[in-house]
């Protein structure tokens, strides 16, 4: 049966709200902190960045808006329903968690990787799929630009491709919500940009998906991003619209040091502000 998140649990504070996060903080049986009062609204079709330093809570506040884990304090509303008033595991039907370096069966081919989707299975339930499922499937390839990989094994593909392909496997699922976890980690520049443009295709195709990636670089992020926020120590630095949000002064809040960012022809990019980059390798550990 399945299960109304709007009846379920009580609403956000609009309509619209695909994740909301009132006075959140996470923290660990120890008692240390992850992320102190988080506040932070996505409306559904925005496109957002999250940016910080290593140990800045990125992946605990990517976490919670994929219904893995609860908040220690305060109210996380995903597609509108409250955490710890609603059923997790029907919640995280609608959302599409793509984590970098997951494993896939090596024998299966990528068609057959990307159908695993539909019900969220490591092994293809073959007495299931329909002909319109592997239409899907090959729709979600065709978008991610990768139709012609279709029938190899994913052992094959490089890891680019592979990333593209985690990407269509979590769209076949049809989620409100798309959660990409640090997609271009360990791409060279043709496979970074390659994930660029099939995610810029990906929000053309589908202006009513809401999305948030998460990076630690500024070159990752597509022309089609339209917000933006930047943590530090388990706090929000700066959230918003993200030409207002990626400056100088907020990134080097971020980061602990001085940053030049700029954006030139849709494109961002970040580099330490003069003389301070002669002493990056001493500031390794910031962060």
């Amino acid at each position: 049966m399945n299960l109304d998140l709007h009846a379920a649990s009580p609403l956000a504070p609009t309509d619209d709200l695909a994740i909301h996060m009132g006075t959140v903080s996470v923290w660990t049986a120890q008692h240390a902190e992850i992320l102190r009062d988080i506040e932070w609204d996505v409306r559904k079709g925005e496109r957002w960045v999250l940016i910080g330093p290593n140990g800045s809570g990125k992946s605990t506040l990517l976490s919670l808006a994929a219904a893995v884990r609860h908040p220690s304090r305060g109210q996380v509303t995903i597609l509108g329903g409250t955490l710890g008033r609603v059923d997790m595991p029907e919640l995280r039907r609608e959302i599409g968690h793509v984590e970098a370096g997951g494993k896939v069966l090596d024998w299966l081919t990528v068609e057959e990787v990307v159908l695993t989707g539909i019900g969220a299975t490591a092994r293809p339930l073959w007495w299931t799929y329909s002909v319109a499922d592997r239409g899907a499937a090959r729709a979600a390839l065709d978008l991610l630009g990768c139709a012609d990989l279709a029938g190899r094994e994913i052992a094959t593909c490089s890891q680019g491709e592979r990333g593209r392909i985690r990407i269509a496997r979590a769209l076949i699922a049809e989620p409100q919500l798309l959660l990409l976890d640090e997609p271009a980690v360990g791409l060279d520049l043709v496979a970074r940009e390659a994930l660029i443009a099939a995610l810029d295709r990906l929000s053309a195709g589908n202006p009513g998906l809401t999305s948030v990636l998460v990076t630690h670089h500024l070159e990752e992020i597509p022309p089609s991003t339209t917000h933006a926020i930047l943590l530090r120590s388990g706090r929000v630095v700066a959230s918003g619209p993200i030409v207002k949000t990626l400056t100088d002064l907020n990134l080097s809040a971020s980061f602990g040091l001085p940053v030049v960012c700029r954006h030139d022809d849709e494109r961002w990019s970040a580099r330490a502000a003069g003389s301070w980059s002669r002493h990056l390798p001493q500031l390794a550990t910031v962060g």
